[in-house]
């Protein structure tokens, strides 16, 4: 089998996009499946589009890279299409419509959540060609392993981490829970740490503030906490929360977007109104939700087995998924001309950038 990801991958904090391709390519690449990030092969079996956006640096190509292979190199290749991102999260305008517009080149669509699946279902995405598979964080590196409880002795130790810098990761409530710390009686109480960037004209004055961290490194810091809060307003599911609940410590979520889904059995939920008796029933039953952390099993390894599993039984199915598809037209003598002097340009660019030249 082999699968092209649509994402160039990074080394460092990029966010939990970055390491759901990281994660997936190791995992195909151990099960004996060629994974490439591009489209310059001919015989390509699975397509995964994963950023249709051209402008962020994490795309490797878009649908219309896609579409272009489909017609002018390999129509007998399975497109699916990973939806991961909607214009709630940030308060954008534009981003669902190109998802949309976008996953007319896929065969199937796969949600990061059952919330996010129904907000595009109702924006005109098929619900029969789709699935769910919710995201998983890498159990060798997020783990309990130096873990320590709160024993009670101390002020409860709560953490939470964002790439994000956007004001809906929670910002308020993360204000609110900064502005408690001054006060005395919270003061001896509990203690708040967050990891991250933060908006520009934000500045935390009692908490403690670490730039962003990622891998061994963060996981070190994380179990060095003893509470995950995460107030993400629509969060299409995150992987801030499930690398926390995966280093052992109980979840004080916000009931918003996918965090129920993810969250639900291993910790309390809030609203902004209720944030405060919300942390006070916690700081009450801390022991009880503890005790269920050990059954927290958003894995990276379960998350990827699933998209192996959808990867062979949409193979399995080619002939139906293609008889499936829209009339295609076959491309026109100037659009093909047009599609050969793209790609020849292209070329040139990549081998004048392999030979140290810059482009003319």
């Amino acid at each position: 089998m082999k699968v092209s990801i649509g994402m160039n991958l990074r080394e460092g904090p990029w966010g939990g996009g970055n390491q759901f391709a990281v994660s997936l390519t190791n995992h195909l690449r151990q099960s004996g499946a060629t994974v490439l990030h591009h489209l310059r092969e001919r015989d390509i079996d699975l397509i995964l589009l994963t950023e249709p956006r051209k402008s962020s640096r994490s795309s490797a190509y878009t649908h219309r890279e896609i579409t272009d292979y489909l017609k002018f190199v390999n129509p007998d290749a399975i497109v699916a299409h990973r939806i991961n991102e909607c214009d709630e999260r940030k308060g954008t305008q534009e981003v669902n419509s190109l998802l949309v517009s976008a996953n007319g080149c896929a065969d199937h669509t796969v949600f990061i959540s059952t919330w996010l699946k129904d907000l595009f279902t109702r924006q005109g995405i098929p619900a029969e060609r789709s699935s769910v598979i919710l995201n998983g964080a890498d159990g060798r590196i997020f783990n309990p392993d130096g873990f320590s409880p709160w024993s009670r002795r101390e002020p409860l130790k709560i953490v939470t981490h964002h790439w994000g810098d956007n004001w809906l990761k929670g910002f308020d409530i993360y204000r609110k829970l900064d502005d408690m710390l001054g006060e005395t009686g919270w003061r001896e109480r509990i203690a708040f740490t967050y990891i991250g960037r933060t908006p520009e004209d934000f500045a935390f004055r009692n908490a403690r503030h670490i730039a962003p961290l990622s891998g061994g490194e963060l996981a070190s810091e994380l179990r060095r906490h003893n509470l995950y809060l995460t107030a993400s307003r629509n969060e299409p599911a995150g992987m801030h929360h499930i690398e926390g609940a995966m280093c052992g410590m109980p979840l004080l979520y916000v009931e918003s977007g996918a965090l129920p889904e993810y969250c639900r059995g291993f910790g309390i939920s809030f609203t902004p109104e209720t944030f405060v008796p919300a942390l006070e029933e916690m700081m009450r039953t801390y022991d009880r939700w503890l005790g269920e952390m050990p059954g927290y099993r958003h894995t990276a390894e379960n998350m990827c087995s699933e998209y192996h599993s959808l990867f062979l039984d949409l193979l399995g199915r080619k002939s139906e998924l293609l008889a499936a598809r829209p009339e295609r037209q076959k491309p026109g003598m100037l659009e093909a001309v047009s599609f050969r002097a793209r790609a020849f340009r292209k070329n040139i660019r990549a081998l004048r950038k392999r030979s140290g030249r810059q482009p003319q």
